[in-house]
């Protein structure tokens, strides 16, 4: 058996799931709360724990988001996660955000495009296929009027997560099939935290870092 507390904080949803043998248990989680981790993550967890009458040292592992996404928020994920394995001698699982994000969709066939918001015209991005084998590495990419072309012209693409919005504005084609209002989730993050722990493909806690994908750039108040 494999009980899994796993913490998803790369965007605006503080999420915390957990999930046994793959299949989440209970769930906590606000989309609507903004950037609030810092004061919700250890309530949202405590939560989690309480109402499944869990005690914390029962679990198997501690599995985090690890990115790309928000410096501030997986940098809150990751410290409680590693803060967490540390006191409870556990160890950690890092799952890619998109690809949690990419669970959210089941498709027979066509292309998933998992984006999240970044700066100005700028996503960051993977492209996955029906069974969520990655087809294109994940990127941080400005778009244009011709982006991902050379996959619509072949194929439905489903793109899904807080960047679609300024994709829809671009993005004209009749492939093209846009999913609103979705952010990565813990939920999806049991099977992928399940597969991760069956192989003992953990991290060093000491050493791990969230995935960035690019450098932070503190902004200046304006004067």
């Amino acid at each position: 058996m494999a009980l899994i507390l796993n913490i998803e904080t790369a965007t605006t949803n503080c999420s915390v799931s957990l999930s046994k043998n793959g299949e989440t248990l209970f769930l906590k989680e606000d989309m609507s709360l903004g950037f609030s981790h810092a004061e919700l993550l250890h309530l949202f967890i405590d939560e989690v724990f309480k109402s499944t009458k869990t005690n914390p040292s029962s679990i198997d592992a501690i599995a985090v988001s690890k990115g790309p996404g928000s410096y501030t928020g997986l940098r809150i994920g990751v410290s409680s996660a590693k803060g967490l394995c540390y006191a409870l001698n556990k160890p950690l699982i890092a799952i890619d955000t998109l690809e949690i994000l990419s669970r959210q969709l089941q498709i027979d066939s066509g292309l998933i495009v998992p984006m999240l918001d970044a700066r100005r015209m700028e996503v960051y991005s993977a492209i996955y296929n029906a069974k969520y084998v990655l087809q294109r590495e994940i990127q941080a990419q400005i778009l244009n009027e011709e982006s991902f072309k050379a996959f619509l012209d072949n194929q439905s693409i489903y793109f899904i997560g807080s960047g679609v919005e300024k994709t829809k504005a671009l993005i004209q084609h009749p492939n093209a099939i846009f999913i609103n209002g979705k952010l990565p989730s813990a939920n999806e993050m049991a099977l992928l935290s399940y597969l991760k722990y069956k192989k003992s493909d953990t991290e060093d806690v000491a050493y791990f870092e969230p995935y960035y994908l690019k450098d932070f750039i503190a902004l200046k108040k304006k004067s």
